[in-house]
């Protein structure tokens, strides 16, 4: 596969088709300059507002709840449904802050915890695949991390190309580079090379390159393989995180785990049953905070029907 170019800003981005996206960026941008006590009240606004007009939303969020949680009460669900919506809402300003505060106010915010863990591995020369979660913090997760040890993202590149140059920009602003989600082979090198790589192996990607293993109450979660080829072919150490926000304080602790040195070496099974076990780890930091919008299991073995109907 051809390297990677990082996206640049065009002319043709003047272009009037680009003015709601320039227009968005440009209010993202003077938002993440309010204070941020603001920020956190017009995310909960915004989430409330969301699940109004998208009650599909609310409908996927239930359903995940029912199907990982079953023994949760209603009352509780409700309850969790409630503030995950809300956090559904801020994410869109943690990303602003992710992408445009400067390094001083981040690092007021953010508190690391276990870097020592990624500082030893560094030392021994080890490359890392970072387990992440799509918390709804993970874009200032990810900043706070390179302000820590920089590392490597990897990259979905977006459909629109203008929104496309800002996301590149505001993700590696305190990091390396970011790699193609689609080249494993760049991901290896920089292993390799006894870089940080960022991974996020907790969705639903479809059936290549994945198996079913347990996740939460469900016992066949669609997951990927692609962990255990990366961990295998390139001898990293895996080590997991969570980005957690504490209430309205305006304090975030970014926790990193020890590395998972129990992790099954050449059993894509076994390896994915374990790495979801990681992934129930970090979620549980705070399950208020986790993309339970996603559709996670729509992927489905053959023959059963869907979880969503």
């Amino acid at each position: 596969m051809s390297k990677f170019t990082p996206p640049t800003f065009k002319k043709a981005f003047l272009h009037p088709r680009y003015w709601p996206t320039l227009m968005m960026i440009s209010i993202l941008y003077l938002i993440s300059w309010l204070p941020y006590f603001i920020q956190f009240r017009m995310g909960q606004g915004v989430g409330w507002l969301a699940f109004r007009l998208a009650s599909r939303r609310r409908e996927t969020i239930k359903r995940n709840l029912e199907l990982c949680f079953p023994d949760m009460s209603e009352p509780e669900r409700d309850a969790l449904i409630h503030k995950n919506q809300e956090n559904t809402g801020l994410a869109l300003f943690e990303t602003g802050m992710a992408w445009f505060w400067p390094d001083l106010r981040v690092q007021r915010h953010v508190e690391v915890e276990g870097i020592e863990h990624i500082k030893k591995l560094q030392a021994e020369g080890k490359g890392v695949l970072l387990i992440a979660i799509h918390s709804m913090n993970l874009e200032l997760g990810a900043r706070a991390f390179g302000l820590s040890t920089p590392g490597v993202g990897v990259y979905r590149p977006n459909n629109n190309p203008c929104f496309d140059y800002f996301q590149y920009k505001g993700r590696s602003r305190s990091n390396k580079d970011m790699i193609d989600r689609k080249d494993v082979k760049g991901m290896l090198r920089a292993l390799r090379k006894g870089e940080l790589v960022w991974y996020a192996p907790d969705h639903d990607y479809g059936r290549r390159r994945s198996t079913f293993a347990p996740l939460f109450a469900v016992e066949n979660a669609c997951t990927t393989t692609g962990t255990s080829l990366l961990v295998d072919a390139s001898d990293c150490a895996a080590v997991p995180f969570a980005m957690v926000r504490h209430t309205d304080s305006g304090k975030y602790t970014l926790k990193i785990f020890p590395p998972l040195d129990a992790f099954p070496h050449k059993d894509p099974d076994a390896a994915a049953a374990y790495i979801n076990k990681a992934v129930e780890r970090s979620i549980m930091e705070a399950p208020e905070q986790y993309l339970w919008l996603h559709r996670r299991f729509k992927t489905r073995p053959e023959g059963e029907p869907s979880l969503y109907k």
